[in-house]
């Protein structure tokens, strides 16, 4: 896949007709997968490549007072990159949202954008608009020349999947109802860091990681995952929260990876989050904190996909 970073209409080049998608796809859900699949089905009918035009940030930050969640992506841009490309996207192009963009009328977006992309077909979802005025559907089946499809919703457990949906059930900690809509696993990639040492003297051992992307974090808890290390993986249990037990104040993303001894000091990790086991409690002695841990460690090592679907 071609991937090419503009900062206007100007700058795309184009020398033959496409099948256009268009939209923000943050985390590339089962929704957005959807779009991706017609997409694919037109191209190969009509022997086209697949274009994308989206935005590396959230277009709310030029609507918007500035919070630092805004900069929050539910996937890095190397793995969102990678979901395009699985998706049969061959050619990616990146835009930001600026307020000189948001100003753009419909018609002028169809004129400056779509036609200098060659489109002779357009996919968006149900719920697209764009321009200034906030054209949708109608308006592009009606002033542009091509043809337009349009993707309906895509539901799961009678609710619309949406990216709003998946943050939501990121900060509610259900992770296996995340990746359940997402289509794929919802992970975290970090550094690995010098942290208290204190799980050697416990007898479980933790890599403390410092996050290495912008993206969002589950609540707080002790969960099921496996971590991606130097391509090979491997089962583990994690725990975000601030060590309240031994009066931590900052919070800590640590990972104790079973049956491994290595120093990993200054690795890259990918932790990939399967099932929350529990929420972070203050535990009233030592002893019964590694009680509680050893039956973690049972609940995380018998984890199995589908049993937990069951």
């Amino acid at each position: 896949m071609e991937i090419r970073e503009i900062k206007d209409y100007t700058e795309i080049k184009e020398e033959q007709d496409t099948i256009l998608v268009l939209g923000y796809f943050d985390g590339l859900h089962l929704g957005h997968k959807a779009l991706f699949e017609k997409a694919r089905e037109l191209a190969v009918r009509d022997k086209l490549k697949v274009v994308v035009l989206t935005f590396n940030e959230s277009p709310r930050l030029a609507f918007v007072r500035f919070q630092p969640e805004l900069l929050l992506h539910l996937t890095s841009p190397q793995k969102r990159h990678e979901k395009f490309a699985q998706y049969g996207v061959d050619k990616l192009y990146l835009l930001n949202f600026t307020t000189r963009f948001s100003q753009l009328s419909a018609a002028e977006f169809i004129q400056n954008y779509i036609e200098a992309l060659r489109a002779k077909t357009v996919v968006i979802g149900f719920d697209y608009k764009f321009g200034h005025d906030r054209a949708g559907g109608d308006y592009l089946e009606q002033y542009f020349k091509g043809r337009v499809v349009t993707v309906p919703e895509v539901q799961k457990h009678q609710k619309k999947i949406s990216s709003t949906q998946i943050r939501q059930l990121l900060n509610t900690g259900d992770v296996a109802q995340a990746n359940d809509l997402l289509g794929y696993e919802f992970s975290t990639r970090g550094l690995v860091v010098h942290g208290d040492a204190r799980g050697r003297t416990i007898g479980f051992p933790t890599a403390n990681l410092a996050p290495l992307d912008r993206t969002f974090l589950p609540a707080d808890g002790v969960y099921v995952s496996d971590v991606l290390i130097n391509g090979s993986a491997y089962r583990s249990m994690t725990s975000i929260g601030k060590n309240i037990t031994f009066g931590g104040t900052e919070l800590r993303l640590e990972v104790h990876i079973f049956d491994f001894e290595e120093d990993i000091y200054g690795e890259s990790l990918e932790i990939i989050w399967l099932e929350k086991i529990r929420d972070m409690i203050k535990f009233e002695s030592i002893d019964a904190l590694v009680a509680q841990l050893h039956s973690d460690k049972e609940r995380a090592l018998n984890w199995k996909k589908d049993s937990q679907e069951g």
